[in-house]
């Protein structure tokens, strides 16, 4: 798991005003939640800080040092500028031990497909999952095994494998992955 070192500044006040001069002042807005609920913490972040937390798409951590205390968070949500596509407003959600929190997750697909091999084209229908779990159990993605898949077969949300203490909150009946039959080879 990939972990983000961040460093807030603590704002003095809430609201559109306080967030202006921290904007004008090269940074951006943020909150912090805490998962078993509480006071929200207002502070912000450098422009240049979270770069390698917004702009990918693996699922990090991130580490926020705020008054000399450490906080280990997730990204709840982010704001963009409808024209700009500039950050305009960071949630995060501080992880307590032994408390579940929702997070979505990348699937990948492992292994080599039969069906592939046999001529199939590999279609994946999902390319992230929901998931329920504490911070001691957290993953930074869930993979599926396609190794088994032949000419037609379909993998859904309940069969993957999951370590233990993690939880897809998905419907288990949804497709993730599909190998599709080609047209030559349909009247066979």
């Amino acid at each position: 798991m990939e972990i983000i070192a961040l460093t807030g500044h603590p704002k003095e006040k809430s609201g559109k005003e306080e967030s202006k001069k921290l904007r004008h002042q090269g940074m951006v807005p943020a909150v912090m939640y805490k998962s078993g609920g509480g006071d929200a913490i207002h502070f912000g972040l450098e422009n240049t800080q979270f770069r390698h937390l917004v702009y990918t798409p693996k699922f990090k951590l991130a580490e926020i040092t705020l008054n000399g205390k450490t906080h280990k968070c997730i990204v709840k949500d982010i704001q963009f500028h409808p024209v700009t596509d500039q950050v305009l407003h960071l949630d995060f959600l501080e992880l307590v031990p032994g408390v579940k929190f929702k997070a979505i997750v990348p699937l990948r697909f492992a292994g080599v497909a039969p069906g592939v091999k046999a001529g199939g084209k590999f279609i994946p229908q999902v390319r992230k999952v929901n998931i329920l779990t504490t911070p001691e159990n957290v993953v930074d993605e869930v993979t599926a095994d396609v190794s088994a898949m032949e000419l037609g077969d379909t993998i859904r949300v309940r069969d993957i494998q999951l370590p233990s203490g993690v939880e897809i909150t998905n419907t288990a009946a949804v497709p993730i992955a599909m190998i599709e039959i080609p047209r030559a080879l349909r009247g066979k």
